[in-house]
């Protein structure tokens, strides 16, 4: 049976073959990677299409409102939790 430090070393090593082994496949697989690209022509784009913008900043696009409240002149869309400026009140009277 191996003992505690013995055990640590072992796994040192074979923490160093996978670092050496993970670096020198990544190497051959970037090299293939370059040699498509290059005999295909493509761009960065090609390879990675650009998201749509509105999942990449996380923010949704902007809604027109709906509803105007004629004292205030606040606004509403109609989306999410209703302001309470119109809640308990028929909608179609704020309607823009």
């Amino acid at each position: 049976m191996n003992s505690y430090k013995e055990l640590l070393k072992q796994k040192e090593a074979l923490e160093q073959q996978i670092h050496e082994a993970r670096s020198r496949e990544l190497s051959d697989a970037v090299a293939r990677v370059r040699s498509l690209v290059a005999e295909y022509e493509m761009t960065p784009e090609d390879v990675f299409p650009p998201a749509r913008a509105a999942r990449s900043t996380g923010t949704g696009a902007k809604v027109a409102p709906k509803y105007r409240d004629p004292n205030t002149g606040q606004t509403w869309t109609g989306r999410g939790k209703a302001p309470k400026w119109i809640q308990n009140e028929e909608r179609e009277k704020f309607a823009i």
